[in-house]
C-alpha cells in the first residue's frame, strides 16, 4: 500500500511515497482503518528531525491524525463494525496499568504516538485498538475529521481538565494559526472566557478575530505581558496557553494574575526555560503540563464535533503525492490550522 515514509532523518527532503506492507487482519480487540485523510502536526516535523529518546526504526510512517472508514474488525469488537465512518485517537495506551485503570490514559506506564513511536495515519490503511477510533456522522467531512484529533483531544485537557477555565476569566493563548492554538480558543470561548491571542502576522490576527478572539496582539511589536496587564485593569490573565517554550516562557509569566494558572504541552522554540521560584511561590503561580488527553475526553470532544460546535480550521487539503510540500508549508510557519493530506486521492 501507499504510504509517506522516511528512512533517515533531516528535512523534508527526506519525505517518501513508499510501498509498505498492509496490515495484517485485525485482533480480537483490534479494527483495520481504511483512511480517508490525515493531517500534519508539528510533532510529524519533530519525528522528521529526530526525537531523543525515540531510536530510529527505518522505514517509518508518519501521521498522528487520520480519519477513515472501518475496514474489518476483530472477533471481540462490539463498538464499531465494517462500514462506519471513525476518527482516531493518536494516542495508544495499555488499558491495564494503574494509570488507565484509574482514566488517565495519557499517563499510561507506555504510552505511545501513532506516527512517533508506532507506525502512522499517512498510508492508505491503518491497524489499531478499537479503543482508539470513534464514530463520526456523515455531517462530519473527511478534512475536518482528520484535522480534529491531537489538537481538540490536547487543547481540551489543557483547557478544561488542567486549567479549569471558567467564564468570565482571561484567557492568553501564544502563536494563534497552530492547530492547538486555534483549538484552544474555540474550547476556551465556549467556556465563556476572554481570550487574548498573540502572532506576528497580521493576516493570522485578523482571521483569529473572526473566529472569535477578544484581542489580538502582534508578539513582535507589542509587550504581551504589558499590554495583557493594561486590558485587564493591571490584573493579569487568569490562564496562559503556552506551547512555544523558550521564546515565550518569561512573558508568560509576568502575564499571569496572581494565583494564575500556565499550562503547557510544547517547546516548538526549545525546551529549556528558567523560573525564579521567588515569583512563583510569592504569586501562587500554577505551573502545568499536559499532554493528550484520556478516552472520556475523547469522547466529550468528538461529541462536540458531530454536534458543530467545534469546527478544525483547516489551510489547505492537498493529494498524498504532495507530502512534501505540505511539510515545507509547515516547517515554514505559513499555514493558518491544519494541513490535511488526501489519502484517497
Amino acid at each position: 500500500m501507499l504510504a509517506v515514509t522516511i528512512r533517515a532523518h533531516g528535512g523534508p527532503e527526506q519525505i517518501l511515497l513508499d510501498d509498505v506492507p498492509r496490515p495484517e487482519a485485525p485482533g480480537p480487540r483490534d479494527v483495520v482503518v481504511a483512511l480517508k485523510a490525515s493531517a500534519l502536526n508539528h510533532l510529524d516535523l519533530f519525528v522528521l528531525g529526530g526525537l531523543p529518546g525515540v531510536p530510529p526504526a527505518f522505514p517509518h510512517v508518519l501521521g498522528a491524525d487520520g480519519a477513515g472508514v472501518i475496514e474489518a474488525v476483530g472477533a471481540k469488537v462490539e463498538t464499531v463494525r465494517p462500514g462506519d465512518r471513525v476518527v482516531i485517537n493518536p494516542g495508544l495506551f495499555c488499558g491495564a496499568c494503574a494509570y488507565c485503570l484509574a482514566g488517565e490514559h495519557s499517563l499510561c506506564t507506555t504510552y505511545r504516538l501513532l506516527g512517533e513511536h508506532a507506525w502512522g495515519t499517512f498510508a492508505e490503511a491503518i491497524r489499531l485498538p478499537a479503543a482508539n477510533v470513534a464514530a463520526i456522522p456523515a455531517s462530519v467531512s473527511w478534512p475536518a475529521a482528520a484535522a480534529f484529533p491531537l489538537t481538540f483531544l490536547t487543547a481540551w485537557r489543557m483547557v478544561v481538565t488542567r486549567a479549569a477555565v471558567r467564564a468570565g476569566e482571561t484567557v492568553l493563548i501564544w502563536g494563534i494559526g497552530g492547530g492547538v492554538a486555534l483549538a484552544a480558543l474555540q474550547i476556551a470561548k465556549l467556556r465563556g472566557a476572554t481570550v487574548v491571542v498573540t502572532s506576528s502576522s497580521a493576516e493570522k490576527l485578523a482571521r483569529a478575530r473572526a473566529l472569535g478572539a477578544d484581542v489580538a496582539l502582534d508578539h513582535a511589536a507589542a509587550d504581551v505581558a504589558r499590554e495583557v496587564r493594561e486590558l485587564t485593569g493591571k490584573r493579569g490573565a487568569e490562564v496562559v496557553i503556552d506551547t512555544v517554550g523558550e521564546a515565550t516562557w518569561d512573558r508568560s509569566l509576568r502575564a499571569l494574575a496572581r494565583g494564575g494558572r500556565l499550562v503547557t504541552c510544547g517547546a516548538t522554540t526549545g525546551p529549556s526555560v528558567g523560573l525564579d521560584v521567588r515569583r512563583l511561590f510569592w504569586h501562587q503561580f500554577t505551573v502545568m503540563g499536559s499532554t493528550m488527553g484520556n478516552a472520556e475526553e475523547f469522547r466529550q470532544v468528538v461529541a462536540l464535533l458531530a454536534q458543530g460546535r467545534l469546527h478544525p480550521v483547516v489551510d489547505a487539503v492537498l493529494p498524498v503525492r504532495e507530502a512534501r510540500a505540505a511539510f515545507e508549508r509547515l516547517a515554514a510557519g505559513r499555514q493558518f490550522g491544519k494541513l490535511v493530506l488526501d489519502i484517497a486521492a
